[in-house]
C-alpha cells in the first residue's frame, strides 16, 4: 500500500513572502513536493504566469467552482476570491506524493477543519513596521489597499495560535531552512512512522 503524502501548509498575512519563500524551496533539486496552484480572481501581477502561480478565473467561474463542491478552501480578501481546487489535493496524497500548499490564513484554517493531519505553518514577519515596508515596497497597491492589508495582517497574526509551527521570514534562506527542518521532523513523527509500519 502506497503511504499517504504530507500535506504541507505555509501561510501568512499579506506580504509576509510567503510566494518568495515557496519559490525559494521549490528551487532546491532535491525538493519533490508538488505545488497547489490556488485559483484567484485578482489580476494578475507583472510577472505573474496563469496555471503557474495561480489559476487566473472571473468571479463567475469561481463561484461556479464553489457550488459544484470543487473547492477545498476559499475566502475573499480585499474584494477578491482566492482558493484551493479540491481535486488535485485528493489525488496527489492518494498516490503517495506530497502536496505543498501557500495560502492565507483565512484558507489555512478552513483547510486544517478538514484535513488536520497537515502540517500548519505560519510564516511572520519580524514586526508591523517590516511588513508595511514590504507591502510598500512592491508598489503593486494603493496607500488605501495596503492600510487594509496592514489592518489584516494585525488580525491574521493573532490566528498563528491555531498553526503547529511559527517561522519567522527575516531572511529568506534561513526562514527555508527552518521549513525544511519542519518537514523532516515531521517525517519522523511516532503517527506516521507507525502508520506505515503497520501497513
Amino acid at each position: 500500500m502506497t503511504q499517504r503524502g504530507l500535506l504541507i501548509v505555509l501561510s501568512g498575512p499579506s506580504g509576509v513572502g510567503k510566494g518568495t519563500v515557496r519559490k525559494a524551496i521549490f528551487e532546491d533539486d532535491s525538493v519533490d513536493f508538488r505545488y497547489s496552484i490556488s485559483a484567484t480572481t485578482r489580476k494578475p501581477r507583472e510577472g505573474e504566469v496563469d496555471g503557474k502561480d495561480y489559476f487566473f478565473v472571473s468571479k463567475e467561474e469561481f463561484e461556479e467552482k464553489i457550488q459544484a463542491g470543487g473547492m477545498l478552501e476559499y475566502a475573499q480578501y480585499v474584494d477578491n476570491y482566492y482558493g484551493t481546487p479540491k481535486a488535485f489535493i485528493d489525488d496527489t496524497l492518494a498516490s503517495g506524493r506530497d502536496v505543498f500548499l501557500e495560502i492565507d490564513v483565512q484558507g489555512a484554517l478552513q483547510v486544517k477543519s478538514k484535513m488536520p493531519e497537515g502540517v500548519y505553518i505560519f510564516l511572520t514577519p519580524p514586526d508591523i513596521k517590516n511588513l508595511r515596508a514590504r507591502l510598500e515596497g512592491r508598489g503593486t497597491d494603493s496607500p488605501e489597499v495596503i492600510e487594509k492589508r496592514v489592518a489584516a495582517a494585525r488580525d491574521e497574526l493573532k490566528k498563528m495560535i491555531n498553526y503547529d509551527y511559527a517561522v519567522e521570514n527575516d531572511v529568506v534562506e534561513a526562514a527555508v531552512a527552518r521549513i525544511m527542518a519542519i518537514i523532516k521532523a515531521e517525517r519522523l513523527r511516532v503517527s506516521r512512522v507507525l502508520a506505515e509500519i503497520a501497513d
